[in-house]
C-alpha cells in the first residue's frame, strides 16, 4: 500500500532539533518506508533525523508526506496528526 498526504509545518521552530527528533522517533516506529519531500523537492528518509534537519522545514512550509508498506496509513496519519499538534510544543 502507498499513501500520499500534504501537510503544512506549523510550529514556531519547523521541523529543527526537537521537533525533527519527534518525528523521527515517531517514523521509526512503523516498518513502512516513509519519505518527506520539501516543495523544491528534496527528499528526505522520515526515518533519519540528518536527512529530516537537511530539508530545512520552517514554519509555513508544506511538506509531502509519502510511505510504503502495510502500515502505510497509519503512518502518514500518525504523522500528520504530530505536525497539526504542533509536535506537543502547545502554539
Amino acid at each position: 500500500m502507498i499513501v500520499e498526504k500534504t501537510a503544512t509545518i506549523t510550529n514556531k521552530s519547523g521541523l529543527h532539533a526537537r521537533p525533527a527528533a519527534l518525528f523521527v522517533q515517531t517514523a521509526a516506529r512503523f516498518k513502512s518506508n516513509i519519505t518527506v519531500t520539501s516543495p523544491a523537492g528534496h527528499k528526505a528518509d522520515a526515518k533519519s533525523i540528518m536527512s529530516v534537519l537537511a530539508l530545512g522545514a520552517e514554519k509555513g512550509t508544506t511538506v509531502t508526506l509519502r510511505a510504503e508498506g502495510d502500515d502505510a496509513e497509519e503512518a502518514i496519519d500518525t504523522l500528520i496528526e504530530l505536525m497539526t499538534s504542533n509536535f506537543g510544543e502547545g502554539e
